[in-house]
């Protein structure tokens, strides 16, 4: 049974908040870097014309799919009408014509017709997801790709850190998740979201479903090292109303921890992992080949 504190799905971060929105622009250049591009190495872009991005943010991804390939028409969707303002104007500064972005609520139907698109991509939902949004979410998505075109989802864990304060962060979080119902893990130590995300393929009838694994190293000296610790000071801020809120510390509790985190991690010997997971389906074809 259910704890008797668990909702129906909570955003962690503030949707209409421009610092959220800073965080989310930095975010995504070192996701898509880390994911090796925009769109899987193996994929032929050739039959790919329409492109929606779910839960865009402030149209990151989106406005680099439409600056790289000019050809394609690029929508884009969020819950946020500060991102959602903020990617349009973008968009028409940069003579991005071909990129769109359309306020809409990914936990209702989508407001498209059947077969409109060939590759919709949603990335770090699990952020917002109920779970047991997540298979109407993927059928729906099956309804509006054509035959032929793809779904993928890119979904992280909990990240991993030789530190105690980094470490105990990362643990709230995934237990404050688990109290709000967007966990699949059968305790509170795991969200354990990447090994669904085969399942609501296959039971949604997507095909050659594939899968890439990615690592985002941020321990000092690292690449990214000061932008994720950019990250957290945002990140690590927005998110205590969520976590006191789930019950899983008191307001006190998470600042303290909050200002031994930023000290954890600008120490030489901070070592720490982000793991995350991208799996694709494709919608059978009329004629069935590949």
């Amino acid at each position: 049974m259910a704890d008797s504190t668990q909702q129906q799905g909570s955003y962690i971060f503030e949707a209409e908040n421009a610092a959220e929105m800073a965080r989310l622009i930095n975010q995504d250049r070192i996701l898509t870097r880390c994911m090796g591009g925009l769109f899987p190495p193996q994929l032929d872009l050739t039959s790919v014309h329409d492109v929606l991005d779910i839960a865009c943010g402030p149209g990151g991804w989106a406005m680099d799919v439409a600056r790289a390939y000019p050809d394609k028409r690029v929508t884009a969707i969020d819950i946020s009408q500060l991102m959602t303002e903020f990617a349009r104007f973008q968009a028409m500064s940069q003579g991005l014509h071909n990129a769109h972005f359309v306020l809409m609520d990914a936990l209702k139907p989508l407001d498209f017709p059947d077969n409109s698109f060939d590759f919709v991509n949603a990335r770090f939902i699990v952020s917002f997801m109920p779970r047991h949004m997540w298979p109407q979410l993927v059928h729906e998505v099956f309804r509006i790709i054509r035959p032929g075109g793809i779904l993928r989802l890119t979904e992280f864990e909990r990240y991993i850190a030789n530190t105690y304060a980094v470490d105990k962060m990362s643990e709230l979080f995934t237990k404050a998740m688990h109290k709000s119902g967007q966990s699949f893990a059968p305790s509170d130590e795991q969200v354990a979201i990447t090994p669904m995300l085969g399942r609501f393929l296959r039971d949604a009838e997507y095909q050659h479903i594939e899968k890439m694994a990615h690592v985002l190293d941020f321990s000092a000296g690292s690449e990214e090292h000061l932008s994720q610790y950019q990250n957290m000071l945002v990140s690590g801020k927005l998110g205590q109303p969520f976590l006191v809120k789930m019950g899983v510390v008191t307001q006190e509790e998470v600042e303290s921890l909050y200002q031994q985190v930023l000290e954890e991690m600008m120490s030489p010997e901070y070592c720490a992992l982000h793991y995350f997971l991208s799996v694709w389906g494709e919608k059978p074809r009329q004629d069935g080949t590949r």
